[in-house]
């Protein structure tokens, strides 16, 4: 079977070879794998998101790294990458309608941690409407990135039961 021209078993032991696990539920048979940035710069949007999450980032090549999540990853990829899946498909730097949005124990903690190396905070810690406590700023590329941990009902249960944790 194949998609584009790419084998899906090869797809699939490239997945393995860069460290992501695709776990948790798949809706209609699919899982979400990775959110991918474009980038001009892959070490720069690398290190910063390697220092948010502490993780270490598994590299394809100088073009392509994957910052890994128990529940999936955060692809970065080279500008240069972009004609494989279609000139003018995407460009860097250019988004403003996503929010990469990382759960964690304590967003107050975590922003204490994170707050002399962020060069842009769009919201200090707050605890949402819905009951949410939040934090978001931007990356170097200019995304919006945030820490939460959900503090209500099944929200609260499923957002756990994603990450493995007991909040």
């Amino acid at each position: 079977m194949s998609r584009g021209g790419q084998c899906l078993t090869s797809a699939r032991r490239r997945r393995r070879t860069l460290g992501v696990s695709v776990v948790g539920p798949s809706v209609h048979g699919m899982k979400l794998v990775s959110i991918r940035i474009i980038t001009a710069d892959v070490k720069r949007l690398v290190s910063f998101y390697e220092m948010v999450t502490g993780a270490e980032a598994v590299w394809g090549n100088e073009l392509f790294a994957e910052i890994p999540t128990p529940v999936g990853a955060l692809a970065i990829g080279s500008e240069k990458t972009v004609p494989l899946f279609g000139i003018g498909s995407a460009e860097p730097a250019a988004n403003r309608s996503a929010i990469i949005e990382f759960i964690v124990d304590d967003v107050d903690a975590e922003f204490e941690r994170l707050r002399g190396q962020l060069s842009e905070v769009v919201t200090e810690p707050t605890t949402m409407p819905w009951g949410k406590r939040a934090l978001l700023f931007r990356d170097p590329e200019g995304w919006p990135t945030g820490a939460a941990w959900a503090c209500v009902g099944a929200l609260r249960c499923a957002r756990a039961l994603l990450v493995g944790g007991r909040r």
